[in-house]
């Protein structure tokens, strides 16, 4: 979460990385999607803070860590910690399932495009009859997905994200723009129905509608919020996702309990999931039988990685679909200059970052699009760690002191930065000559300077929304998006960007992405750093736990055996 943006925040990846996506929060983050960062981390699954004793169980109860999120508006969703909470307790047309695929969620069935003579391309959800808001005071029909996506396209809600994922929509556009009274691509048929037109086929429409603000919210008590105000309603929010939030508070925990009610199969098995967002170490919580999930940090990676160690049994290991990088204000000097850009990621040594300050728990970056994701480039060869290569395109620009009082841009709370920061940071000094000054801010503040532009570079990271280029390469990068923090801007890749997204061939599809990829890898508005993986140690007696490699709804499939 930009959007979902699914950002992950840099400095912290220590705890993005110990921290497993799909059932447990996300502790920093972003794409797909944001979290909330933590710049000072070195490696502890948690920050430590004062304890507090926990309360009793109550039978049926799973407990874990997880961040405080920044909303739990699904139309202001812009970080993959509040996804995580949000994929729960809200729900959608359609969403995934654990393999990934799309399913019908309020929606009856997958509908099949129509094909329009004007080029168009039209979805007609039929709805199911037995969703009700969590109150159950009400089903919930047509109108209510119509008020919905029009709140997250509104200008006066103030949403960066909702015209990211609903651009497609005829009359979006001009809705957002506030030029029009309504979206027309959104047409109520009755109450039972709903008929979405979008501008053209396009392969990953439906995918883009499993993003949050595609989700359905009670026009009762959300009336005219917005992103920034009159958000008491998200502190009870009547959602129709398979849990209900019971109980959040601020700094301390979040407590959802299972929806009964819930429209699909399987109901949740969990009476209750209880998120502690503060406390110790969630690593000795897990060992003392506090929390019943956890990731594991640098600090304790090769302790649990021992085959000898006893909770070794109890963990595992698993790609994600997501990218780290450092981001360029491609607009402003020094970083106007692709050469300048070349010759910082040149000069930093991805094989120590992964190997030696996060030991493994990532792997290198060649480019934009991790290992596992559609249309991924195995033969792209990304920019070389070349010291004395990068100095060369430094003086070519004019030498060190084009780039005197630069600073890079990181979320945090800590005293001094994360390892990573410190990392690279460190090698631009030793292999450029050059000293960049860090400026930690809350995740809120970071996320506004970057939606502003006022920054000059950034740490961070991308998490899919969907499986599908579209949603890093696209979103991230044609110069008309939402999400370009970067201000990047190529014609060239805009055009590329373009004809994929039409294309029905999908290797040919593929192929356009990957050749927009290696002119953005070239032109570097991000050095793409690592991809991260997702780790988790599960008790024994949590059943059908599965890590899934960016934020879906998954704990209606966990149980207890206890």
């Amino acid at each position: 979460m930009e959007t979902r943006r699914l950002l992950f925040v840099l400095g912290g990846i220590a705890v993005m990385l110990v921290v497993v996506i799909g059932g447990l929060s996300l502790a920093l983050s972003g794409g797909g999607g944001n979290g909330n960062g933590d710049g000072g981390d070195t490696g502890d699954d948690t920050p430590d803070a004062e304890s507090s004793p926990l309360p009793e169980r109550v039978e049926g109860e799973l407990r874990l860590f997880g961040p405080d999120p920044i909303t739990l508006d699904p139309a202001c969703t812009t970080d993959a910690g509040s996804a995580e909470y949000i994929v729960e307790i809200f729900s959608g047309l359609v969403s995934f399932d654990r393999d990934l695929k799309i399913i019908p969620d309020i929606a009856e069935e997958i509908p099949e495009p129509e094909q329009n003579p004007d080029g168009t391309v039209t979805y007609t959800f039929n709805l199911r009859k037995d969703v009700k808001f969590h109150d159950g005071s009400r089903r919930v029909v047509a109108e209510d997905f119509k008020f919905s996506l029009e709140r997250s396209l509104d200008p006066d809600t103030l949403s960066t994200v909702g015209i990211v994922y609903l651009d497609d929509i005829v009359g979006a556009r001009e809705f957002a723009a506030g030029d029009a009274d309504e979206v027309t691509g959104i047409e109520v048929m009755n109450a039972n129905t709903l008929r979405i037109t979008i501008d053209a086929p396009k392969a990953y429409f439906l995918a883009k509608l499993t993003y949050p603000t595609a989700y359905v919210v009670d026009q009762r008590e959300v009336g005219d919020s917005t992103c920034f105000s009159g958000t008491q309603w998200t502190l009870r929010p009547n959602g129709t996702g398979p849990f209900k939030l019971e109980e959040w508070q601020v700094g301390q925990r979040i407590v959802l309990t299972a929806n009964d009610d819930f429209h699909l199969d399987p109901k949740p098995s969990l009476a209750q999931v209880t998120y502690f967002l503060a406390g110790g170490s969630a690593l000795i919580m897990y060992e003392n039988d506090e929390i019943d999930l956890t990731g594991v940090g640098v600090n304790d990676i090769e302790r649990i990685r021992d085959p000898s160690d006893p909770l070794n049994a109890e963990f595992s290991e698993s790609p994600s679909l997501n990218t780290f990088y450092i981001g360029f204000n491609t607009q402003e000097p020094p970083f106007d200059d692709p050469i300048v850009r070349r010759a910082f990621g040149m000069a930093i040594d991805k094989k120590v970052l992964t190997e030696v300050v996060l030991k493994d728990l990532v792997v290198p970056a060649n480019g934009v699009l991790p290992p596992g994701m559609p249309g991924f480039n195995e033969e792209l060869e990304g920019l070389p760690f070349d010291p004395e290569g990068a100095r060369a395109l430094l003086e070519e620009a004019g030498g060190p002191s084009v780039v005197r009082d630069v600073n890079l841009l990181d979320s945090g709370r800590g005293a001094s930065v994360g390892p990573i920061v410190e990392a690279v940071v460190a090698m631009w000094e030793e292999n450029l000559g050059v000293s960049v000054d860090v400026n930690q801010e809350e995740f809120g503040l970071f996320l506004r300077d970057l939606d502003e532009g006022s920054f000059q570079m950034f740490s961070l990271g991308w998490i899919a929304d969907y499986v599908d280029p579209q949603d890093f390469l696209d979103i991230k990068f044609h110069s008309d998006s939402g999400n370009n923090e970067m201000k990047y801007s190529n014609q060239q890749v805009d055009d590329l960007l373009e004809q994929a997204r039409v294309e029905q061939d999908e290797a040919t599809r593929y192929e356009l992405y990957q050749q927009a990829e290696e002119i953005i890898v070239q032109d570097a508005p991000w050095i793409p750093l690592y991809h991260g993986k997702s780790n988790a140690l599960v008790k024994p007696y949590v059943q059908d736990y599965f890590i899934a490699p960016f934020v879906i709804p998954n704990l209606r499939y966990i149980s207890l055996n206890r």
